[in-house]
């Protein structure tokens, strides 16, 4: 998961958009990639990771907000496993899973 999607901070009031057309679905479908070793890309996104929560994605460019939703829905309906996973690691404090709780329970059943 970590390596799903790529985004860098920059002066800009969005983060760079050179990964916004990246096939997400592929990635999702493949335990390979999802659970593999992450690709500089990927490291990318775990530095980006925390300010992209922190922030409620405010400098994610369209295809990010929408990329992350679909990630989001397939992780809470298809890999609940992976998804508290992650929680745990980017969310120790439940912080964030309190935060977006309405979100996450709108996606839950609609993947």
């Amino acid at each position: 998961m970590a390596c799903v999607a790529v985004t860098w901070a920059r002066p800009e009031s969005t983060y760079t958009d050179k990964w916004d057309n990246i096939n997400v679905d592929e990635i999702l479908e493949s335990n390979r990639l999802l659970k593999g070793r992450c690709t500089p890309d990927g490291k990318a996104l775990k530095e980006t990771l925390p300010d992209a929560l922190e922030h409620e994605c405010v400098k994610c460019t369209g295809k990010q907000k929408s990329g992350a939703d679909k990630v989001i829905r397939h992780l809470v309906n298809k890999r609940p496993d992976l998804w508290k996973e992650l929680a745990v690691k980017y969310d120790p404090d439940n912080i964030y899973q309190a935060r977006y709780k309405d979100k996450i329970d709108a996606v839950k059943g609609s993947a």
